[in-house]
Order: C-alpha cells, then sequence, then structure tokens
C-alpha cells in the first residue's frame, strides 16, 4: 500500500490540512450530484436549439445517469489500483473539458454521446472521493461527520440542480447549465494534490476487464430498464413493457455471470468476501432497500406539487426545499447522536423516523393542506439523512483501508439501483392507486375515449378534462383526487419496507454483536 499519511494532529486527530481537503471534495461531489438534475429546466431549450426527436431528449435526459451507474464499480476498483487522488484528478479534468464541448454541441446526437462520456468521467469522481476519507479521517468520530458532510453535499446538489439550471436559463443560452461545472473543477484540480493524500494497494494487482464489462452491462441494463419501466407504467399494453423487462432480466443474468466470475477469480473486480460482514451487508441493503421507499415518495411527491396542487417546475423546485434541508440536517446531526445511543440504533431510529413519515404522509396527502404534507414528507427526508449518512460510513469504514475504493464503489451502486427501483416502483404503486381510486369516482357523464384517456395517467386526464366543458370540472377533480391517492398507496408501502429495514439491521447488528451468527 502507497498512500501519504494524514491525520497528524494529536491521537490520529484530523487537522486543518484534512478538513480544508474535506472541502476540496465538496466540489466534484456537488458538480456530479447538480449534474444529474440540471437539464430537467433546461430542456425546452435545448429543444428548440437542437431540434432532437423525443427518444434522443430521453437519452440526453438519460444516458448521463445510466453510466454513471454502470461504471461504479469499475472505477471503484481502478481507484484502489492506481491511486484515489489520481483518478478523482483525471475524472475532474475530463469532465471539467467534457462540461466545455457539451455545452457548445451542435446537435443533438453530439450532446448525447457527450453526456454519456460525462456520465463515464462522473462514475470516477465519487468512489475516490468517499475512500479517501477512510485515509484522511482516522478518528471514528471525525470520520463519521466528513462521510455526513460529503452525503449531504450529494443530497444538496441534486436538489441545486434544478434551481441552479433555472436562474442560469433566466440570463444565458442553455450551454451554461453545462459551463458552471467548470470553475469548481479547476479549483479542485489546482488545490487537490497539495490538500488531498494518494492511497493505492500494494502489489499492483490485474483490472479484471471481463469482469468490468460485465459489471457495467448488468447495471446498466438493470438502471435503465427500471426506469423506462416507470417512464411506461402508465401505458395499458403489455407489449409497452416487454422491452425494459427484457433489459431488467438481461442485466439480471449478467449479475449472476459476474457474481460467478468474482469468485473465481484471484484478483476479483469486487471481492464478494466484503459481503459476509453482516455490518457492510446489512448496511448496503439499508442503503438500497430504504432509496428505494424513499425515492418512491419523493418522486411522486414531485408531481403531485405540479398536477395536483398546479405549481410550476420551479415553484415545486422550491416546494422541495424543506425535505432537501431537514435531510441534510440529519445527515450531519447524526454523528454527534452516536456516543450516546450508538450507532445501530441511530440508524434504527432514523429508518423509523423515516416510516412515520410516510405514514404520515398516507394520512394526510387527501385533505390537509399543502404546508402539512411538506412538512411530512421533510420528516420522511429528517429520517433518511440520519440513518444513511451513518450506513455509508459503516459501508466503507468495515472493510479493509486498501479496499475502500470498492467498497464506496457499492455504496454508490446500491443507491443508483435504490433511486431507478424507487422510481420504478413508487410510479408503478402510484399507478395502480390512482387508476383503482379513479374507477370508483370517475363521473358518469364522462365519455367512454375521453374515460380511457384519463386511465392511463393523471397528465392524460387533466388534458381531456379541457376538453370536457361540462363535466370536465369534475374529472380533474376526480383525477387530482386519484393521484393522491397513489401517493397514498405508495407511501403506506414505503413505510412498510422501511419499518422491514429497520427491524431486520437491529436483528441482524444485534446477533453480530452478541456473536450469535456464528
Amino acid at each position: 500500500m502507497t498512500a501519504h499519511p494524514t491525520s497528524g494532529g494529536p491521537e490520529g486527530l484530523a487537522t486543518r490540512r484534512e478538513w480544508l481537503g474535506l472541502g476540496v471534495l465538496l466540489l466534484p461531489v456537488l458538480v456530479l450530484a447538480s449534474d444529474l438534475t440540471v437539464l430537467f429546466l433546461a430542456m425546452p431549450s435545448i429543444a428548440a436549439d437542437l431540434q432532437p426527436s423525443a427518444s434522443q431528449m430521453l437519452w440526453i435526459l438519460h444516458v448521463y445517469g445510466f453510466l454513471v451507474g454502470g461504471f461504479l464499480i469499475t472505477m471503484g476498483r481502478l481507484a484502489d489500483r492506481i491511486g484515489r487522488r489520481r483518478l478523482l484528478l483525471v475524472g475532474a479534468a475530463a469532465f471539467g473539458v467534457l462540461s466545455v464541448v457539451a455545452a457548445f454541441s451542435t446537435g443533438p446526437e453530439m450532446l448525447v454521446v457527450v453526456r454519456a462520456l460525462l456520465g463515464v468521467a462522473g462514475a470516477a469522481l465519487m468512489p475516490p472521493a468517499f475512500a479517501l476519507l477512510r485515509t484522511m479521517f482516522v478518528d471514528e468520530a471525525q470520520r463519521r461527520l466528513a462521510i455526513a458532510v460529503l452525503f449531504s453535499a450529494f443530497s444538496a446538489g441534486g436538489a441545486l440542480g434544478p434551481l441552479l439550471g433555472g436562474v442560469l436559463l433566466e440570463h444565458f443560452r442553455w450551454g451554461s447549465v453545462f459551463l458552471v461545472n467548470v470553475p469548481p473543477l479547476l479549483l479542485l484540480l489546482a488545490v487537490g494534490r497539495r490538500l488531498l493524500p494518494e492511497h493505492r494497494e500494494a502489489g499492483g494487482r490485474r483490472l479484471d476487464l471481463v469482469g468490468a464489462g460485465l459489471s457495467v452491462g448488468a447495471v446498466l441494463l438493470i438502471v435503465y430498464g427500471l426506469q423506462e419501466l416507470a417512464a411506461t407504467a402508465e401505458t395499458t399494453g403489455p407489449a409497452d413493457v416487454l422491452p425494459y423487462l427484457a433489459a431488467v432480466a438481461a442485466g439480471s443474468a449478467l449479475l449472476a455471470a459476474f457474481v460467478r466470475r468474482q469468485r473465481t477469480q484471484r484478483d476479483p473486480l469486487l471481492d464478494l468476501a466484503l459481503f459476509a460482514d453482516r455490518r457492510f451487508s446489512a448496511s448496503v441493503g439499508a442503503v438500497l432497500l430504504t432509496g428505494v421507499a424513499v425515492v418512491g415518495v419523493f418522486y411522486l411527491f414531485t408531481q403531485y406539487l405540479q398536477w395536483v396542487l398546479g405549481l410550476g417546475p420551479l415553484q415545486a423546485g422550491l416546494w422541495t426545499i424543506p425535505y432537501v434541508a431537514v435531510n441534510v440536517a440529519g445527515a450531519l446531526l447524526a454523528p454527534s447522536l452516536v456516543p450516546r445511543f450508538g450507532q445501530v440504533t441511530v440508524i434504527a431510529g432514523g429508518l423509523a423516523v423515516a416510516a412515520a413519515g410516510m405514514w404520515l404522509v398516507a394520512i394526510l396527502v387527501t385533505g390537509a393542506p399543502a404546508a402539512v404534507v411538506v412538512a411530512a414528507v421533510a420528516l420522511v427526508g429528517l429520517g433518511h439523512g440520519l440513518a444513511i449518512a451513518l450506513a455509508s460510513d459503516l459501508i466503507i469504514s468495515t472493510p479493509p483501508a486498501e479496499r475502500a475504493g470498492s467498497a464506496a464503489a457499492v455504496q454508490e451502486v446500491g443507491g443508483e439501483l435504490g433511486s431507478a427501483l424507487g422510481v420504478a416502483v413508487g410510479g408503478t404503486v402510484g399507478v395502480l392507486g390512482y387508476r383503482a381510486a379513479l374507477a370508483g369516482t370517475l363521473p358518469a357523464a364522462v365519455p367512454a375515449e375521453a374515460a380511457d384517456a384519463a386511465g392511463e395517467g393523471v397528465a392524460g386526464a387533466l388534458a381531456v378534462a379541457g376538453t370536457l366543458p361540462e363535466v370536465g370540472w369534475q374529472l380533474a377533480e376526480a383525477a387530482r383526487d386519484a393521484f393522491a391517492r397513489g401517493l397514498q398507496a405508495a407511501a403506506v408501502t414505503g413505510a412498510v419496507l422501511v419499518s422491514v429495514v429497520a427491524g431486520v439491521v437491529l436483528v441482524l447488528f444485534r446477533r453480530r454483536a452478541t456473536g450469535t451468527d456464528g
């Protein structure tokens, strides 16, 4: 192992250099997270300028996230092999150059390709950023706080994206949403070598290129299939979803092949022995499954703000700020609670708070004032921040230090799959709940053709309501109430899932602590 030691303070405590280094690590995390969402408000301007087809617009939006998720495992292993700081700086340089190219794209095909390359470069940022914290912060309490800060930056960056895009587009052309990435990355490149330590494994083990191909293909196909299933959840024909089910099945087959290969390799891309430790595997499971529940509810909540409350995209974005603010607050508060209550108790307690928030959403969403519903969703964010910041710390700190890059990649893949599953599961449960509720409240005077359109989703219902002068307002009200019922169903589903995760975490961690797991 080659490393430049840090944490030179008394008893291994971090010094000013490490805390300044943490500030530097916030830069790529904020850039990566905001770039996942910044195009939401820029797409109309891009469409007017580049004239992309409907399919190309979807690829411009989603190919970045697909490639980030697909390359995380490979980049985590590469960070351990060639050096975490080196990979971070190379990824930052590539991301900055590609951002400039994206800003001046001359056609939709070019922008799709550049967004894909940005996804590969983005995947090189997250694993080394989180893994470096293992080197920089030896003291457990300080490391938990540092991971919580980085986790909070990712949450804040994702929420910042649409707001930042809206502000930039008020004054500049659409390319500005890419150029804004350049200054923070230049700052990272200027000071990163001075403030960040280098760390790589000893021995220079080879990179399993076949395993890398299998992992990339598996994650790409699964994330793509799940997100497209959510996008087509409002269609009624099974033929519409068959290709995406096939993509998920193919990705699962590649994942199984990847696991089999890793078990037989002397130098595996991902050491599956990491999952033998219940602290690690339970934490990964908590990140994945809690993501499914929380992202599913939050995804429908953002649509609820627009379809049910009638807010515009920017107004809806502002209404999500309470969720983001308390999510960050929960993550930053969690480390200070560990000395008094213990890490496992705080994780389980955070999950319980998130579940309670979902139950409140389910109870309140069909009749309470908007501000009360927003407060209930914010409670979900608080619990999520409390639990997942500490679970992320366990994922990164439990394995040996030389595997921290791979561990950080597993954490990020768990988050990516949890988000994709959350959108897919939340969208599906929401649509099923919507259809069931609408079937019982649809005005009898609505023509059959209009009723069929309304049954596909709330967007179709509101569109067709405008063409029905006599019963249109009744149809619109019924559709809005039905959508709220769909969010209610998703919230109940999420609350049950998170409650089960909290119980499993307590059982597995307590069993390990008492030595009853053999």
